[in-house]
């Protein structure tokens, strides 16, 4: 795609759909929130290109393999759907800022407070919004089993 003059930014977005395009298989047996929420902050703005893709890469001659591909892509897009009325799907982020994960585990500006923001992440993907008051919590025990 670089030698025919595209620009990086359409060489990062078709590389991203290329390496997310098969993820579609893996979820034969069911589509979790957690998973949904995964898939769709993986995508990021190329959410709806992706979910095209895969409709259009169902190369099968076979009728009922290809019937049970647009089934599943049909699932996925109404929980995406369902979960984007429920939460803010669109822009995934952890309860708290830097700030406060700074001012309440006493921390300076570091790696630190990145892997204290990547954890509150992992916990707002697998369990939908929280709020600050039990991120705060979850933080506090995070933080008492890191240090011993």
């Amino acid at each position: 795609m670089r030698a025919l003059k595209f620009s990086n930014d359409d060489v990062d977005d078709v590389t991203k759909l290329v390496y997310l395009h098969l993820r579609i298989h893996t979820y034969a047996m069911g589509w979790t929130d957690k998973a949904v929420r995964r898939y769709a902050r993986d995508a990021g703005e190329l959410l709806d290109r992706l979910n095209e893709l895969q409709r259009a890469d169902c190369t099968t001659r076979n009728e009922r393999k290809a019937a049970a591909l647009a089934q599943r892509m049909d699932e996925l897009e109404a929980r995406i759907s369902e979960l984007r009325e429920r939460e803010e799907l669109d822009a995934i982020r952890p309860a708290l800022d830097g700030d406060q994960v700074m001012k309440f585990l006493g921390l300076a500006p570091g790696p630190e407070v990145g892997v204290a923001l990547d954890f509150l992440l992992e916990v707002r993907l697998d369990d939908g919004p929280i709020s600050e008051a039990e991120a705060y919590e979850r933080l506090k025990v995070w933080a008492q089993a890191r240090d011993s």
